[in-house]
């Protein structure tokens, strides 16, 4: 089972300037069966917390990490995902929502899994998980396990947390499987800008208002809990950081997706309602690999489409462009993603399409596929 590490390749901008930092994703997630390859998604969620001032009041108590993480630890569980193809995939973490069964994690860490599987951490229990929606701009994902009476997280909110706050991240270190591993630090940043990239698959995702930790967040803790002194939930663990090269100038990080944002995108999928980026139920697939046609024009350009997948059987091919679906302009990859974004496997969608083959409209019956 290949876990997840990340590195940090920072570049600092100049003084006074917001910092970008360049997050090299090695989670060895599952190369999604449906790729997408062109635009970083954007995400902006307001910033909780407001302007930070130089002078701070006082912080809570210290935080015990010994009381925290005894806490916290039994409404976690371990996530493993895989593919029919490609076999084990991903092991990451959750965070236990509901006695009956909502685990909320990670999206990079179930992407493209045909079979998650989650693993109750007190007692070895396995279950077979379905993805009930997600956010990949986001980054986060709400599952559903056939249990009863789990322990549950206590869910806090981001939007009190400070700079220099001691914060706590737990979750399945090392992808081993075991129980939850913790590591501790202060908030160093309260509206970080990352760009992730998944070597698994080259991906991009850039995420925005993330909270950054001084703390060595490790391989497999992705979709675990950052949580307060309370041991209460304020942030889900997205990435890690660190700059082997300049380890000498900068200190490992971790990155988590503030609890607020994050349970924003929760409720959207308990209301059932899908969004151009909230996912909702199985995903609907073309089956192509696609990338964006500029700048020769507008469109997302079919890069493969794959045998006897929806788009190949429709007559798609190498080259095509999609410019439309459903008489919806798609000037872009991502313009597409979210057209398809509100879709349901066996839907049928009009695909405007120009390529060798001259301008025309070419119907679609999508079929399931992974959480792309």
């Amino acid at each position: 089972m290949d876990e997840g590490r990340q590195q940090v390749i920072a570049r600092r901008a100049p003084s006074g300037g917001r910092a970008l930092v360049m997050v090299i994703t090695l989670v060895l997630t599952l190369a999604a069966f449906l790729g997408y390859r062109g635009d970083l998604p954007s995400r902006n969620f307001s910033d909780p917390t407001g302007t930070a001032v130089s002078a701070l009041p006082a912080l809570p108590e210290p935080l015990d990490p010994a009381f925290v993480t005894a806490a916290v630890q039994p409404a976690l569980v371990n996530i493993s995902a895989s593919t029919k193809l490609a076999g084990p995939g991903a092991a990451g973490s959750g965070i236990v929502l509901t006695a009956d069964g909502e685990v909320l994690t990670s999206h990079h860490v179930v992407k493209g899994a045909d079979t998650v599987t989650v693993t109750d951490v007190g007692n070895g229990t396995a279950y077979d998980a379905v993805v009930l929606g997600y956010d990949s701009g986001a980054d986060i994902a709400l599952l559903d396990l056939p249990a009863a009476a789990l322990p549950t997280a206590t869910i806090g909110s981001s939007a009190g947390l400070r700079l220099r706050e001691e914060v706590l991240a737990i979750g399945n270190a090392g992808g081993t499987g075991g129980p939850p591993s913790a590591v501790h630090g202060p908030l160093t940043d309260l509206d970080s800008e990352i760009v992730a990239v998944n070597v698994a698959d080259l991906s991009r995702k850039a995420l925005s208002g993330m909270l950054e930790v001084a703390a060595e967040v490790t391989s497999g803790q992705s979709g675990g809990a950052l949580v307060d002194r309370n041991a209460s939930v304020v942030g889900v663990i997205a990435a890690a950081s660190g700059d082997p090269e300049h380890a000498e100038d900068r200190s490992p990080n971790g990155y988590a997706v503030p609890i607020d944002a994050a349970m924003q995108v929760v409720e959207q999928i308990r209301s059932g309602t899908p969004t151009d980026t909230v996912h909702i139920g199985p995903t609907a697939t073309l089956g192509v690999l696609i990338s964006n046609a500029l700048p020769t024009g507008t469109g997302a350009r079919v890069d493969v489409a794959i045998y006897g997948m929806p788009a190949h059987a429709a007559g798609l091919s190498a080259g095509d462009v999609i410019t439309s679906v459903d008489d919806r302009a798609v000037t872009s990859v991502q313009s597409l993603r979210a057209a398809l974004n509100t879709r349901k496997p066996n839907d049928t969608v009009r695909l405007g399409v120009t390529g060798a083959a001259g301008d025309r409209t070419v119907p679609v019956v999508l079929t399931a596929g992974p959480p792309n």
